[in-house]
């Protein structure tokens, strides 16, 4: 009876150690990959899938504009240089996103990271190291 007792007990510890362990969402990039407007606003993020940073080519690119400020999809691409306002590489590591943000004299370089919450085909959330919390729905353009 009091050898029954204890496995009884060992298997409850177990069980309660095992629920109360962290689980890591493991979001894919490939849900990641297309053009999101942030809710509420003018703004647009553009995930690319095809052009991967020739140095580290585990970062691929993105840019970003803000139609509020006259500034269009358009006005971003430059297909012979990445760098300039708005572009940024990008990295998506299980929840954890890593944007490295791209300056226009090609040598300064800013790391965000931020925590991903929801990622699927049609809603992106994400907090940043302040906590606040960014949330973007997947959009087709058609301009």
């Amino acid at each position: 009876m009091k050898k029954s007792l204890k496995w009884a007990l060992l298997c409850g510890v177990v069980m309660v150690l095992a629920s109360c362990q962290q689980t890591v969402d493991n979001f894919q990039k490939s849900d990641l990959y297309g053009t999101w407007q942030a809710v509420g606003t003018q703004e647009y993020v553009c995930f690319l899938s095809a052009e991967k940073d020739t140095i580290d080519g585990d970062y691929l690119y993105g840019y970003e504009w803000d139609e509020a400020d006259e500034t269009e999809e358009s006005d971003m691409w430059n297909p012979s240089s990445y760098h300039g306002n708005g572009w940024f590489k990008w990295m998506l590591q299980q929840a954890e996103l890593t944007e490295i943000i791209l300056m226009s004299n090609k040598g300064a370089e800013f790391k965000e990271i931020y925590t991903v919450n929801v990622l699927n085909s049609t809603e992106l959330k994400y907090t940043d190291k302040y906590k606040r919390q960014h949330s973007f729905n997947k959009v087709v353009l058609t301009k």
